[in-house]
């Protein structure tokens, strides 16, 4: 039993890592939630550009949570790192699938994920138990 419970219930270890995986999952969750959206409203994508920015804001913001809980010290610093990848990683993926070309407005919207990552690090890091 107690070999059962190891193998299903991993978990990562590093802060940055772990605030990546759940800034994706957040951002799944809120694709899955918009498409919905889409699905059932007369709105077309031209109308979603507000709530993906929010969706995107809420998935940095919970990844820096993450990776700030997971770090003895220097929530923030784990938080904009894990709010700097998840933004690089988007774009990233932006560039290659949409031949979207890259603009000087990405870095800011890097920064912007890196901020939200560092406040959502600096929460996490208070929420450790004693």
């Amino acid at each position: 039993m107690y070999l059962i419970r190891r193998l299903l219930s991993w978990r990562i270890s590093n802060p940055v890592l772990s605030g990546l995986c759940r800034s994706f999952m957040w951002m799944l969750l809120g694709a899955f939630i918009l498409s919905l959206l889409l699905w059932g409203s007369g709105l077309s994508e031209q109308d979603l550009t507000m709530y993906t920015y929010i969706v995107h804001g809420i998935a940095a913001a919970f990844g820096g949570l993450t990776a700030g809980s997971r770090a003895v010290s220097k929530g923030w610093y784990q938080g904009a790192l894990s709010g700097t990848f998840y933004g690089v990683i988007v774009l990233l993926v932006g560039f290659l699938a949409l031949d979207s070309s890259p603009a000087g407005i990405d870095g800011l919207w890097i920064l912007a994920a890196a901020a939200i990552g560092a406040l959502g690090g600096m929460f996490g890091v208070n929420l450790q138990k004693s």
